[in-house]
């Protein structure tokens, strides 16, 4: 375990050779676990201001999935099946015990997925910006939009700017222009724009862009 962070603890938990890193915030005694789940092209902190509230009263966890923020970027299996291990996996090793599973977006169908698959490991659901469906063109309308993006990003100013200015543009950019480390210090840029410049992959499950 690294070093506590803005109220939070780093946590890697590694499955398959594949590292997901993960944000701890550990609330108090008799606390509701939740674990958060970003969506694509996300990352962990996103859920910072949430996670924040919600504690002490509830341990959280929120981590980056596979092939975003921290966690490895490149990893051989990036199907819904391994998402969904990923979840589980995460739950079972910090010993979140039938956590609220809570998914936006991508995560919200991985979220859906874990749920379906695994009814007793959960104590409950939240889906944001998520349903349950499934559209053949959603695939190339999100991968068209990523190759829309202007990377790689010239600096953090750029990207929180892109991505809409304010917290939600700030949040995005610190997953995309060089996330924190616990010292404050720029930390070397870990995303698509570094390891796929121009070109990030379209995702393949049925959910709807962002």
């Amino acid at each position: 375990m690294g070093e506590r962070v803005a109220g939070w603890d780093p946590r890697t938990v590694v499955r398959e050779g594949v590292e997901l890193h993960c944000r701890d915030w550990a609330g108090g005694p008799g606390a509701r676990p939740v674990l958060l789940l970003h969506g694509l092209a996300g990352h962990a902190g996103e859920w910072d201001a949430l996670a924040g509230a919600l504690a002490p009263r509830h341990r959280v966890v929120a981590f980056d999935q596979r092939g975003h923020g921290r966690s490895t970027r490149r990893p051989a299996d990036v199907g819904r099946a391994a998402y969904v291990a990923d979840a589980l996996a995460v739950a079972d090793r910090l010993g979140l015990e039938r956590p609220l599973l809570v998914g936006q977006s991508l995560g919200g169908h991985t979220a859906l997925l874990a749920a379906a698959a695994h009814p007793g490991r959960f104590g409950g659901l939240v889906l944001v910006e998520a349903a349950a469906g499934r559209n053949a063109d959603v695939p190339e309308q999100i991968g068209g939009m990523l190759r829309g993006w202007p990377l790689p990003f010239p600096d953090r100013a750029a990207a929180v700017a892109f991505f809409g200015g304010g917290p939600v543009g700030a949040a995005w950019a610190d997953g995309w222009s060089g996330a924190r480390t616990a010292g404050g210090r720029a930390s070397t840029p870990r995303c698509w724009s570094t390891r796929w410049p121009g070109s990030p992959p379209a995702t393949t499950g049925p959910t709807g862009p962002r």
